[in-house]
């Protein structure tokens, strides 16, 4: 590898791109390629970066399989940042085991954090706790470990486990100050964030105030009867009851956690989990049957009482009850709350992190747009949605991701 070879790489690492470019601008071998491609990443232009690291995969071949396996997964970092969710995971893969085998230990270990931050975003936090497992950030240089960190601190704080989330952010802001990269500095000062702004809101006896993430933590391990809207279950503890393919019995749950420890008329009722402006005998009988549903499947926990003007939630032991709701409580909140993170999205990638269709999710974006809360950029399958971060709001409860059982 030549003197400017070497520089162009050192200044990358040092997060200077344009001193990168300096060097190897003019160049059109394979190393020169890849580095021109990762500069162009960071400087955002990420359809050229893209473009370079494909030309510079191809001219590697298969006798130089380090470099192409860098190259892939400079492109899988790509991806990610595009929110190209769709993207091969196996081709990641693959790449990550050839540079464990080559002793390219750094570059693995970077390989697997984009693949910890990928399961992040699409929810599946048992498989990014795993591919973590057994890997030990102790040898890698400070930017490696600080993304290792930021990963912690990612899963810990989506598991509710805000202490363990703020020692892996403290020690990822010392790994990124030795770093000395100013974007690694920012996000891990972004991410800090997260944890000092209103996570959910609590609604009990009339009354609601926003909650930060140490506090829903606290609440879920009270003895409370919790009616979480976040999830849509109904927990005490370690005992949850599901009720997200439920709605009906959710909406009855919610709307008797709010009034408790009122009751609630058989036509506020019958309008909260039908939508029906006028209550009438069948609606009267539904409304009935399904109490007594909700009856069942929240027996362990607490009973709906009948009264004279409708019903009440009786919790066991005289527990208090209280409701968990979004910050922010809106048609299309779970799409929101995924744009609010500053990137573009693809509606492909927005469906697969919500777990949705996309012709749900694309009607929810026309329906943003319409509003002029959601904005697209190009055409076609390079189409792309935005939306400015809602200042003092955390997206943390609204990912597509279970809360912890107890």
């Amino acid at each position: 590898m030549d003197s400017l070879i070497t520089a162009a790489a050192r200044a990358l690492a040092a997060g200077d791109p344009l001193g990168a470019l300096d060097r190897v601008a003019l160049r059109d071998d394979p190393p020169a390629l890849a580095l021109r491609g990762i500069a162009m990443a960071q400087l955002g232009d990420l359809v050229r970066a893209k473009a370079l690291l494909k030309r510079a995969a191809r001219a590697f071949g298969p006798k130089e399989p380090v470099a192409r396996a860098r190259c892939i997964v400079a492109e899988a970092e790509i991806a990610l940042v595009s929110r190209d969710l769709g993207w091969p995971a196996k081709a990641l893969d693959a790449a990550r085991t050839t540079l464990e085998e080559h002793g390219d230990r750094a570059n693995a270990a970077h390989a697997r954090h984009l693949e910890v931050r990928r399961l992040l975003l699409i929810g599946r936090l048992d498989d990014a706790e795993r591919s973590l497992a057994g890997l030990d950030p102790a040898p890698f240089p400070p930017a490696s470990r600080a993304a290792h960190e930021l990963a912690i601190a990612g899963i810990a704080m989506r598991r509710l486990r805000t202490k363990a989330a703020r020692d892996a952010l403290a020690r990822a802001g010392q790994a990124a100050h030795l770093a000395g990269i100013p974007a690694l500095t920012a996000e891990v000062a972004n991410a800090s964030l997260f944890l000092d702004v209103p996570a959910a809101r609590l609604v009990a006896r009339g009354e609601e105030r926003p909650l930060l993430l140490h506090e829903v933590e606290a609440l879920l391990a009270s003895d409370a009867l919790v009616v979480d809207a976040c999830r849509h279950v109904v927990r005490k503890g370690g005992i949850v009851v599901p009720l997200a393919r439920r709605p009906v019995l959710f909406a009855l749950a919610r709307a008797l956690g709010e009034a408790w420890p009122q009751d609630v008329p058989r036509d506020a009722l019958v309008a909260r989990a039908f939508r029906a402006r006028h209550a009438d005998e069948s609606h009267r009988a539904r409304l009935r049957v399904e109490v007594g549903r909700l009856r069942k499947l929240l027996r362990t926990l607490a009973d709906v009482s009948a009264t004279r003007r409708g019903f009440a939630l009786v919790p066991r032991r005289g527990r208090d009850v209280v409701v968990l709701a979004r910050p922010v409580e809106e048609e299309h909140a779970a799409v929101l709350a995924l744009l609010s993170d500053g990137e573009s999205w693809s509606s492909s990638a927005l469906a697969l992190a919500l777990g949705a269709s996309q012709r749900t999710v694309q009607r929810a974006l026309d329906s943003l747009a319409a509003a002029g809360k959601a904005q697209s950029v190009g055409h076609g399958r390079a189409c792309r949605w935005m939306t400015p971060p809602a200042p003092g709001i955390t997206t943390t409860l609204l990912l597509p991701a279970p809360l912890p059982p107890g």
